[in-house]
């Protein structure tokens, strides 16, 4: 976009979208093309040899797909992303990208089930160690930093499901001293919440599937750089090799700060595959446009259920760094001003009978395994999105067996309260 500095709101809606040159059209236009053609062979064999600039394959890059990248970059302050078909997806190729047999990653213990299996499971059969650090204090983190083999530093900038805020400033002055990327999964904050760059991230990902999208309707990831990070410091020596298949370049010689994404999109993207349909990409840029109206609409919700929820005699805890009583609540008025998101937990009293019979009892919020709608969303998270962690795991993520998780809609808030108050009611009769 033009000269002028932007606000949120206007590259929400602008960013990557400008009328189409062929047509006119203002709406982006869907390129549903599996591939695009060449110029001449002299061009064909350029973009090949990533001499230039260029669609070739839509596995690779499609102009949809890529006005999403831009948005999503634009609204995290970033060089710029490369999205994926899931957030899980856009998560790995980044892991993909940086570790591998005999490296090291230091991770939250605080995180979505599945990120805790795909580094724990996955990532471990490939050789890669994950030490997960129970503490939310950066020192414990610098303390699990093996010299020489620490990679990557991984957390949420708001945990899933625990509502935990990290300190994204004190993590990433602990990955800066030791030269390594530290990596935000900020799915829940969204750049209307909390911009982790800003505060110091070198990579920022996100399931695009939640909040981005917005209507539970699409999947989708995205990976964006800061283009801070010194991938010639020799801790990531693939960034300076020669590649012997590009012609013998080095992804930091020739692309300078863009040497990640360009090594991400050429090789993770190109042999893992994880591509964003075009129709995908236009549902999600659909779905950004009204991102900073429906993250107030979610966060002004959330802070009404949360006072609920926490003056109830029938609940034990509410978990929403939103609340003076969360132990986060400071870490959440610095990193998350606006307020930390609408996901969050929360203990009813009778442990895991009443949870089930109350999610069992809703009759407007749904029980399914999804967050970041525009409909309100309940689920037991030890029986469904973290049932393949081990106790201990468990236990180091704070998730109890009367652990419910809510992720507030917009509806009106009246009503999301209505219908917590009949279920927990006809849930305490029943259990």
């Amino acid at each position: 976009m033009a000269d002028r500095d932007y606000g949120f709101r206007t590259r929400a809606l602008h960013a990557g979208n400008v009328p189409d040159s062929a047509t006119g059209a203002r709406a982006l236009p869907i390129y549903q093309s599996s591939a695009f053609v060449f110029d001449d062979a002299q061009d064909a064999a350029a973009r090949f040899a990533l001499q230039k600039y260029g669609n070739i394959y839509s596995r690779l890059a499609n102009p949809t797909v890529a006005s999403f990248e831009e948005r999503i970059a634009s609204l995290e302050g970033g060089l710029g992303a490369v999205a994926t078909s899931s957030g899980l997806s856009a998560q790995f190729i980044t892991f993909a990208s940086l570790v591998g047999a005999g490296d090291h990653v230091v991770a939250s213990s605080n995180l979505y089930g599945g990120s805790i299996t795909q580094l724990d499971v996955t990532l471990r059969r490939f050789g890669v160690e994950t030490t997960f650090v129970a503490s939310d204090q950066a020192e414990d983190y610098a303390a699990a930093i093996i010299p020489g083999r620490t990679k990557v530093l991984f957390t949420e900038t708001i945990a899933n499901p625990s509502g935990d805020i990290a300190d994204l400033e004190a993590l990433a002055d602990v990955a800066r001293a030791h030269q390594i990327p530290f990596i935000v999964d900020s799915t829940i904050a969204t750049p209307y919440l909390c911009r982790p760059i800003e505060w110091g991230a070198d990579v920022v990902t996100h399931s695009a599937t939640k909040f981005l999208g917005g209507h539970g309707t699409t999947l989708g990831g995205v990976v964006v750089e800061s283009g801070r990070f010194d991938w010639s410091n020799h801790n990531f020596p693939l960034f300076e090799e020669t590649v012997p298949h590009y012609g013998g370049l080095t992804w930091y010689g020739n692309f300078g700060e863009y040497a990640f994404l360009t090594r991400l999109r050429a090789e993770q993207l190109r042999d893992i595959g994880p591509a964003l349909a075009p129709h995908s990409a236009f549902l999600l840029a659909q779905g950004v446009e009204t991102l900073p109206y429906r993250m107030q609409a979610h966060v002004d919700n959330a802070r009404a259920v949360a006072q609920w929820l926490e003056a109830d005699p029938r609940i034990e805890t509410v978990r929403w760094a939103g609340l003076p009583s969360h132990r986060h609540y400071e870490r959440a008025q610095q990193y998350t001003p606006l307020g930390p998101s609408s996901v969050f937990s929360f203990d009813v009293k009778g442990g895991r009978a009443v949870g089930e019979r109350l999610i069992e009892n809703v009759q407007l919020a749904s029980h399914l395994a999804n967050i970041g709608d525009a409909k309100t969303l309940i689920i037991h998270p030890g029986s469904t999105t973290h049932a393949q962690l081990t106790e201990q795991q468990l236990a180091d993520s704070g998730i109890g067996p009367g652990l419910v998780r809510l992720s507030v809609g917009i509806e009106d808030v009246e009503d999301i309260i209505y219908d917590l108050d009949q279920a927990l009611n006809a849930a305490v009769k029943e259990a």
